[in-house]
């Protein structure tokens, strides 16, 4: 920063300033006309990391960055213009600046120490006024950029648990959430099945039609759970072309009649309307497990597992408990 002078030797009026263009006291014009003007080049930071002051632009802009990491660009850059000032929080408080300031183009700013200001507050009447609506601004502007973090940290979460090809749960949402089902259903002492399946012969699909073909296989049968299941079940992409039902307040019995509902429906469901080599459709073996006393979210997840494997055995696109 270069000092180029004074306000009141500078070209400047106290009404391009917001914070005082209602002050008319003569205190507030003589305390003003003393105070430097800096120029800062475009690109050029504002540098005072020790002390407290509030700068007002007079030409030119301003960028501040928030003090506050996010690990993202997600809009915390501040560009302020002519007329506007930074610094009022760390002269209120009587400390440095935490925010990165810098001039994105050539620019002339009005440098008040945070002494002055103070004084100003105590002697001007339009002054501490300008400054309060200046904060409520301030705050409501801070409030709004923590309600867009909050959303965007709930839309990245909801992408960390959702498969980004089928839009299922994946297995970071299983992971966290199975546990907790198991153990509401065994306090509430509520029935809890699952329901695994594995797409038949899907490498040999893959093989056939392609990689392409394959995943839009996959997206086929997940749009078949979705259409199939309640709101309050859960579809889950297990791993490659297994896929997981969780069906909360269901027992053995009502799990089976959602199994076979599922094995129609995949069995019926179409992924190309112009297939004309083998495999023109998609079926699926199925294994169900039911909660029972002395199981967790681990054991469940191996027994119908297990149940899985036995319908494989069968001979495929055929359910077994």
């Amino acid at each position: 920063m270069e000092t180029i002078g004074t306000f009141g030797a500078s070209r400047y009026s106290i009404r391009d300033l917001q914070l005082f263009c209602e002050s008319d006291e003569p205190a507030v014009l003589d305390a003003l006309a003393g105070c430097e003007v800096v120029r800062v080049a475009k690109g050029c930071r504002v540098e005072d990391p020790f002390l407290a002051r509030l700068y007002i632009v007079l030409s030119g802009a301003l960028a501040v960055e928030s003090d506050v990491p996010v690990g993202i660009h997600d809009g915390t850059v501040t560009l302020i213009h002519p007329g506007e000032s930074v610094g009022e929080q760390a002269v209120l408080d009587e400390s440095p600046n935490l925010s990165r300031i810098s001039a994105v183009e050539d620019s002339e700013l009005l440098v008040i120490e945070h002494e002055l200001v103070w004084r100003l507050i105590d002697e001007s009447v339009a002054l501490p006024r300008a400054l309060l609506r200046l904060l409520s601004f301030r705050v409501r502007a801070a409030n709004a950029l923590l309600r867009r973090r909050q959303r965007l940290g709930e839309f990245y979460r909801e992408l960390s648990l959702n498969d980004p090809l089928t839009g299922l749960y994946n297995r970071a949402w299983l992971n966290e959430m199975l546990g907790k089902l198991v153990a509401r259903a065994c306090q509430d002492g509520r029935p809890l099945s699952l329901v695994m399946i594995d797409l038949d012969h899907f490498k040999k699909f893959n093989d056939t039609h392609g990689h392409l073909a394959g995943d839009t296989a996959l997206c086929t049968a997940a749009n078949v759970l979705r259409a199939a299941l309640r709101p309050t079940d859960f579809a889950v992409r297990y791993g490659g072309e297994e896929m997981l039902v969780v069906l909360p307040e269901t027992g053995g019995k009502v799990a089976l009649s959602v199994a076979e509902r599922l094995c129609r429906r995949l069995r019926a469901a179409v992924v190309f309307d112009d297939m004309r080599l083998p495999l023109p459709h998609i079926t699926g073996s199925f294994g169900i497990a039911t909660l029972a006393p002395g199981l967790d979210e681990n054991t469940l997840l191996e027994a119908a597992d297990a149940a899985l494997y036995r319908a494989k055995q069968a001979g495929r696109d055929t359910i077994s408990l």
